[in-house]
Order: structure tokens, then sequence, then C-alpha cells
């Protein structure tokens, strides 16, 4: 489905690529398959991980590295597999998975190191993140359409339910390990550039955590009952108030003189469209879980349909805009 998927987004376009940039195309299906294996390590569903590879192969930092060399995705797409011996081996012998855990990150520093001498700039050394790329947590669409060589961060929106309640999982479970690598991912890209390393490459280990975890928040979902019905309905609050967020934005747009802001209100809109599609999915389970029905299927169809619609509208939007 990833390889269907990846080529019926770039399919327009292959007319137009040269070699390299089919790697575009390798690149989300690798990235989406790693995602995929390294989450079975904490997600047991197999929808939870099929979305977690949906999430990072085809979300938006992912396909926002098409600004860059092809090789930065190449880069991105294999920092899961450089997870996966980490994920293995942790359960056996606890410092041999912490040693494990570096690799993604020296492959990213030897990449380039090995990079320079042959004059292969993948990724713009002043490329970090800023606090305007914040915007595209909650409005991927907005960012896309306004700065097109913008490096986007987030999951879209309805897979916030989900990152919240992964999160909620995460510190409940005291995941000390991974919450360590997440902190240390965001600080580096924060940073600025050392050792010739682009920061906006480290944040590819921060996605691919919350990418997991936006797996591991469906599941939870899913497999939610009674006690835990304060922690979805949290989770539908937010998304609802994310949806009255981005209409105040669409309003302000709508008022800028001459309607010269119309196209961005448009797309705060459809945002807006798409937390409130996200709150009433999440609504449903949260009513479902008040009333002790279980019904785990009819909670999957709902969870799963609801982010393939996510995922579909905004990754064809971001290709069509960067390409």
């Amino acid at each position: 489905m990833y390889v269907g998927f990846a080529a019926y987004l770039y399919q327009p376009y292959f007319k137009h690529f040269d070699t390299l940039q089919h790697l575009l195309v390798v690149n989300v299906c690798l990235a989406s398959l790693g995602c995929f294996v390294l989450s079975r390590r904490w997600v047991s569903a197999f929808w939870g991980s099929f979305f977690a590879g949906a999430i990072y192969g085809f979300g938006p930092f992912m396909l926002s590295l098409a600004n860059f060399h092809p090789t930065a995705g190449l880069l991105a797409a294999i920092v899961p597999w450089l997870f996966c011996p980490a994920a293995l081996y942790a359960k056996s012998n606890r410092w041999i998975g912490v040693l494990l855990s570096a690799l993604p990150f020296l492959a990213i520093l030897l990449f380039f190191q090995v990079s320079i001498p042959y004059r292969l700039f993948a990724v713009w050394k002043q490329a970090r993140l800023h606090l305007g790329n914040l915007l595209g947590l909650i409005a991927p669409f907005y960012l896309a359409q306004r700065n097109i060589t913008a490096t986007l961060v987030g999951v879209y929106h309805i897979p916030i339910a989900a990152l919240l309640m992964g999160f909620s999982m995460l510190l409940a479970a005291r995941r000390l390990g991974i919450i360590t690598i997440f902190a240390l991912g965001i600080v580096l890209a924060c940073c600025w550039s050392f050792l010739n390393v682009s920061p906006v490459m480290w944040l590819a280990i921060p996605v691919l955590c919350c990418s997991i975890l936006v797996g591991a928040g469906m599941q939870g979902f899913a497999s939610s009952g009674f006690a835990d019905r304060r922690w979805v309905l949290a989770a539908a609050v937010i998304m609802g108030i994310l949806a009255i967020v981005t209409l105040l934005l669409a309003i302000k747009c709508y008022q800028i003189f001459a309607g010269l802001g119309r196209g961005y209100a448009e797309l705060f809109m459809a945002s807006a469209w798409m937390y409130i599609f996200g709150a009433i999915a999440v609504a449903i389970i949260f009513f479902m879980t008040r009333a002790k029905l279980r019904i785990a299927p009819l909670r999957w169809v709902i969870l799963s349909s609801a982010m393939a619609v996510d995922i579909f509208l905004g990754a064809r939007f971001i290709v069509d805009r960067i390409l």
C-alpha cells in the first residue's frame, strides 16, 4: 500500500524527474516501511503500525525534504532502520540497547562528513527549526502554501489526537530512554550547525518518535476502557480547541484588505474541518468508552478512516505545492 500511494503521489511528475529525483519515491516507501517495522516493538496492532509508517513516510517532514537533494530524504528514510537493532536488543541487554541507539545520530554525522569531499551539500547548513516552522504543527496546509521551501513539522491534523494519547502513555510508562532520544533530537534541530551537519536533519529523530506515538495512541484509543474516558475526552476537547483556533485564523485572513488573504483563509478552513472531523471521531470513541462498549473493530474503522482521509489529502496537497 505504501508503494501504491507513493506512485499515486509522484506519478504526475515522473516525466519531469531526473534520475536522482526518482529517489523521492524510494525514500517515502523505505521510510514508511522502516517506521512500520520499528513500531512493532511497541505497537501490537497492525493498523497502528501501518499508520505510524504512513505518518513518517508520507508526513509533512518527509515530503518537505524534497526541497533539498534527494539523498537528504534517503538519510531520513534509513533512520528508523538504524533504530531497529536498539529496539531488538533493548529487551535482552539494556546497555547494548543504549549504545545501539546512538547509531542514527552517528549515521547523520557520518553522512555529512563523507559528503563534503564530494561537494554533496544535501541540505543547507542554515536550515534548522525556527518558531515559524511550529505553525506547521497545527496548520500544515497554510505553511506549505506560504513558504514552499519551509521544512514542515507535525503529523497533519487528526493524528494529533492519537499523538496526545501516545504521549500520555509514554509518560505514564516512564520510557525515559525514548523521551531522552526525542528531547535530544529537538535540541539538536534548534541549535546552530556543527561539524557541517544541517540541524534540520536531526528532526528526523523526533518526527520518527512522534509517528510511532501516533500508532501507539491509536491502539490506546482502540483498547481504552471506562477508566480511560477522561483521557479520551481530553483529546476530543483539544481537537475542538484547535478547530476553533484555525477558524479564528481563517476569519482573520478573510478580513485582509481586498480579499488578499482569501487563499490562506480557505487553507485554515480546511484545517478547521479536519480538526472538527477528528474531534467527532474521538468523541464517538469517548461515548463508547463511557457506555462501556469495546467493539474494537468499529473503533479501528473510525480511527483509520479519519486518519486515511487526512493523510491522503495532506500528502497530495504538499507534494503538489513542492513539485
